[in-house]
């Protein structure tokens, strides 16, 4: 009897535990779903003519997969010119930031002095006053300068406007490094910058996979920035030539599906490249806080 008993209360743990899981896991397709399906639905809409996108339904497939929407989306939107513009804001941006908020980071970790805590906190009000409610100075500050309608003042807005988000991040991550390897490579003769980039910054992939993939996401799909300091058609993104087939008196639907379509493929592919180490950065974030 007693050993029956104790079967009974080994088993009862399994059983909920099971049960958890397999209501954690249904709940977790039923979101997956919601989230797939508009993916699903602007990629049908794409290699739709403008006629099966009024007359059809959107989950019925399109009578036969062409490529006109596009054709259609290259010509209207000088794609290549936008998305030139779209991935050198983007690259150059990341690859400031990433260099910016690891080393102001790292010297904000491992300095004790008031100036740095300083530094510190003024970077965390910077995450809470969003930049988009500082339109109005950031544009008079950016016209004083010569910034507006030059590809060097939209780079500089977009490492301004994150730099605060990156230091923050990257700091969480500094107590991953051990400090005794820094100490090693000082008593090696190393210089800073030789101890940050061959000791320190290889042990932070997963915090800059987060930092890139992240900014990167933000940027590429920017449209206040991009609309508020770029007026001329050559220096255009891709997200402000979209929003131009969306207007009050004629939307090309078929052709703006097809736009976002490749406007979403290089982020998708960052993402896919940088996916395991994102994973473990997110990881590593939580659990250190």
């Amino acid at each position: 009897m007693a050993w029956n008993k104790k079967k009974q209360t080994e088993e009862v743990p399994h059983q909920r535990y099971t049960k958890t899981t397999l209501l954690v896991q249904i709940v977790m397709s039923i979101l997956a779903v919601l989230f797939i399906a508009p993916l699903l639905i602007i990629i049908n809409y794409s290699f739709k003519t403008k006629k099966e996108l009024y007359l059809t339904s959107p989950l019925s497939l399109p009578s036969s997969f062409q490529l006109d929407n596009y054709k259609k989306a290259f010509d209207k939107l000088n794609l290549a010119t936008t998305f030139t513009n779209t991935f050198l804001y983007t690259a150059v941006s990341v690859l400031i930031l990433a260099l910016l908020c690891g080393t102001t980071a790292w010297a904000i970790a491992r300095c004790r002095a008031r100036f740095f805590k300083f530094c510190y906190i003024y970077f965390i009000i910077g995450i809470l006053i969003p930049y988009q409610a500082l339109f109005f100075p950031i544009y008079i500050i950016g016209y004083r300068l010569n910034l507006t309608n030059t590809r060097y003042g939209i780079i500089f807005m977009y490492v301004a406007t994150g730099i605060s988000f990156g230091v923050f991040l990257m700091n969480s991550f500094m107590s991953t490094v051990p400090i005794e390897l820094e100490e090693a490579a000082r008593i090696d003769g190393c210089s800073v910058l030789r101890i940050y980039f061959t000791v320190v910054m290889p042990l932070l992939k997963p915090a800059m996979a987060t930092l890139i993939i992240m900014q990167a996401f933000q940027i590429w799909n920017d449209y206040l920035l991009a609309s508020l300091y770029v007026s001329k058609k050559d220096l255009k993104t891709l997200t402000v030539a979209i929003q131009s087939l969306f207007s009050a008196q004629t939307s090309d639907y078929t052709t703006a599906m097809a736009a976002i379509v490749i406007s979403v493929l290089p982020i998708a592919i960052l993402f896919m490249s940088l996916q395991k180490y994102f994973i473990n950065g997110m990881t590593v974030g939580a659990v250190k806080g």
